[in-house]
């Protein structure tokens, strides 16, 4: 055995691996544990010999950037070894996401606690986009959260490095609910403000307690998007018209984000809208989002120990590989669209929840 076998074979007993917990085409999640220290972890094992040419690139992108990535919200890699035909990614253990807190409706959420989600999310991308990394996949299943109540940003399979501003890139990047109108248009050279799109999309998601966006195909997501915020002009996009996949969808009015909002305050609607403006370079950057006067006015952000947290119910195998589209909305509303049942579907689901989550959107009441 050479010193690379050697070390591999030392670093894969340091870990046991218990339970399975979700499954994929291409991976298997485990629960499992420290073999020294009985810490519970995520072990990911991806099959290296489902792929033609070796390794996928997702899991070459994942290693790279959290390796890079060394912050509280952001998931932390804990060691990587392979085995036979196998590479397995050791991961922090995170006890749920953001998306199974948004759909048990036995929970409430305060304005304080939103406000302390939305903090600890762009805290964590503010992190990556300072070290060049644009993360292409944010939702709120890819929002883990620890048992203290800290969210972490998960899923860098999609990841990649913005250094050269000239690089063109794939726009077939971001869950549909979640992309903005620049990548359902073509757009092959864009930077942080896509990131920001989605973040300003969960941001109204945890308002509304149901997806904001809801398309059913790229055509019907900008339409979508447009019913919500409007037909974009020049004015509000200088050369949208010019990008490689545009089509006129017709003419929308603009709505006011108070209209669905309506309890929000003043600096809330403020900060959603500077994350849903169509220039992306007008959007807000994850820096400037943390210095808004929305996370200094009162409430102040719930502590993360405080948050509402749903007790486990994931006892079973839980789908570990996305599929096109998100949850079963059935609340309607401008930008909410009801969809047809089982069209679009999101990891993650379980489908009790989802059967005692068809109902109204609610509007939260941030005048507390």
């Amino acid at each position: 055995m050479d010193a690379v076998e050697k070390a591999n074979a030392e670093r894969q007993r340091r870990w046991a691996k218990d339970q399975k917990i979700g499954e994929g085409t291409y991976a298997v999640v485990y629960r499992g544990r420290e073999v020294a220290t009985g810490r519970k972890v995520a072990i990911k094992k991806i099959k290296v010999g489902q792929f033609k040419d070796g390794l996928d690139m997702s899991a070459i992108r994942e290693v790279k950037y959290l390796r890079e990535l060394k912050h509280q919200n952001v998931i932390e890699l804990l060691d990587v070894f392979s085995s036979k035909t196998n590479l397995n990614l050791v991961l922090e253990f995170l006890d749920t996401d953001l998306e199974l807190v948004i759909k048990d409706r036995s929970l409430v959420f305060l304005p304080a606690d939103i406000k302390s989600w939305m903090a600890m999310t762009f805290r964590g991308l503010e992190f990556c986009h300072r070290n060049f990394i644009l993360h292409r996949d944010l939702k709120p299943n890819n929002l883990l959260i620890a048992s203290d109540g800290q969210l972490k940003l998960a899923d860098f399979g999609l990841a990649r490095d913005f250094a050269d501003p000239g690089y063109k890139m794939t726009c077939q990047v971001i869950t549909r609910w979640y992309r903005p109108p620049e990548l359902l248009f073509g757009c092959r050279y864009y930077s942080t403000a896509v990131d920001i799109w989605s973040v300003g999309c969960i941001f109204a998601e945890l308002m509304l307690r149901t997806p904001y966006l809801p398309g059913e195909s790229d055509m019907d997501q900008l339409k979508t998007t447009f019913r919500a915020l409007g037909t974009p002009t020049e004015e509000d996009w200088p050369g949208h018209t010019k990008l490689p996949d545009y089509v006129p969808l017709g003419q929308f009015p603009k709505t006011p984000l108070r209209d669905l909002f309506t309890a929000a305050s003043a600096d809330c609607l403020n900060l959603l809208s500077k994350c849903l403006l169509y220039e992306p370079r007008r959007r807000i950057s994850a820096k400037d989002a943390l210095d808004h006067p929305y996370f200094f006015a009162l409430p102040y952000p719930t502590h993360p120990s405080k948050l509402p947290k749903p007790i486990p119910k994931r006892t079973s195998s839980l789908p570990f590989e996305e599929l096109d589209g998100n949850t079963e909305p059935n609340s309607t509303g401008p930008g909410v669209k009801a969809n047809p049942p089982n069209k679009l579907k999101r990891k993650h689901s379980d489908e009790g929840m989802i059967e005692r989550s068809k109902s109204i959107a609610r509007k939260l009441d941030f005048s507390q």
